[in-house]
């Protein structure tokens, strides 16, 4: 079976004040369809650098990323919006949800935006926003829900296009503990249901130990990685320990 995403030698550098920083240094990663991969490091290791490369947001310095069959690294920038819209979701640690929209409105937009007519694009976002629990507000507004409810229709949008792989940027770290077990549940839940690819970045072993298989990175390289089943709070926590040491 073809993996679901495969990095091979990626690279990537930042001048800042005429000065070229590598903030990553070949970084090799395989991840299988359904997999749900959760990436660690110290702050400035690489983790969001690598996140933004495998989702088209920004693009790498050397190095090969293969979403599928699709070249992520070679596309133009034509191919690579569409890449985006269709075939990538994205959760971010602040929701990003446009403030003058419903919830219903936000999640339709992807949809909308590929030429999806309104009123398909309205019905696929109700079955969305009822999957994530939130049908009843699907008339509300960002301002009139609280921090969990907006990252549920910020997954429910990074989720109505039916992607190929979900990325996810801290997607509990500006949320309570209840609300962000919730959100770790419906990305576990997509995982077994529907064979959803999610690949996350935290700084939590909680939310590390809820994935398949957590990856290390260490300035700019993957230095290490564990392993269900057995993947625990404790393993995590003890690794971090032992790799800082």
């Amino acid at each position: 079976m073809q993996p679901a995403l495969v990095t091979r030698g990626l690279k990537k550098d930042y001048v800042l004040r005429e000065i070229s920083v590598r903030a990553l240094q070949g970084v090799d990663l395989t991840v299988e369809p359904g997999e749900f991969v959760a990436i660690m490091g110290p702050s400035g290791s690489g983790k969001s650098t690598l996140l933004h490369l495998v989702g088209g947001l920004e693009s790498a310095s050397g190095g090969e990323i293969h979403l599928g069959i699709a070249p992520v690294h070679a596309l133009l920038d034509h191919d690579l919006t569409l890449l985006r819209r269709r075939k990538i979701g994205v959760v971010f640690q602040f929701f990003n949800l446009l403030p003058t929209m419903t919830a219903a409105e936000n999640v339709a937009l992807p949809l909308l935006l590929d030429g999806v007519p309104a009123r398909t694009a309205a019905m696929r976002a109700g079955e969305a926003l009822a999957w994530v629990d939130l049908v009843d507000r699907a008339d509300h507004t960002p301002d009139r829900l609280s921090g969990g409810e907006q990252q549920r229709v910020a997954l429910a949008r990074a989720l109505v296009t039916k992607p190929d792989v979900l990325l996810a940027d801290e997607p509990t770290g500006n949320l309570d503990q209840a609300s962000g077990e919730r959100v770790l549940g419906l990305l576990r839940r997509a995982c077994k249901e529907t064979r959803q690819t999610v690949i996350m970045v935290t700084h939590d072993p909680a939310a590390a130990a809820r994935a398949d298989r957590v990856v290390f990175l260490h300035d700019g390289r993957i230095i290490d990685e564990l392993r269900g089943p057995g993947l625990s709070v404790e393993a995590v926590v003890h690794a971090q320990f032992r790799l800082a040491g």
